[in-house]
C-alpha cells in the first residue's frame, strides 16, 4: 500500500524525496500518514482537497488482505 501511495503522489510534487508514508497499525484499522515537502501540501490537497479526495479514494478501493478498514492522513 505505501508504494501505491508513492507512486501516486511522486508525479504530483516538486520534491519527491521528501515524500515519506508510514503506516501504524491498530486493532480494526490500518491508518497511513502521509508526510511531504512543505512547499507540495496545496499540490496534494488541491482546490477544495479534490486531489486529497481522489487519492484516498484509490487507496480506500485497493484490496487488502487483512479485513481492517484503511485510513490515509495526509499531513
Amino acid at each position: 500500500m505505501k508504494a501505491l501511495i508513492e507512486t501516486i503522489v511522486t508525479p504530483l510534487v516538486d520534491h519527491p524525496d521528501d515524500i515519506v508514508v508510514t503506516e501504524t497499525e491498530e486493532d480494526s484499522k490500518i491508518v497511513y500518514h502521509l508526510t511531504v515537502n512543505q512547499n507540495d501540501v496545496g499540490k496534494v490537497i488541491g482546490k477544495n482537497g479534490r486531489i486529497a479526495k481522489a487519492i484516498r479514494t484509490v487507496v480506500y478501493a485497493a484490496k487488502t488482505e487483512t479485513n481492517k478498514r484503511i485510513y490515509l492522513d495526509i499531513m
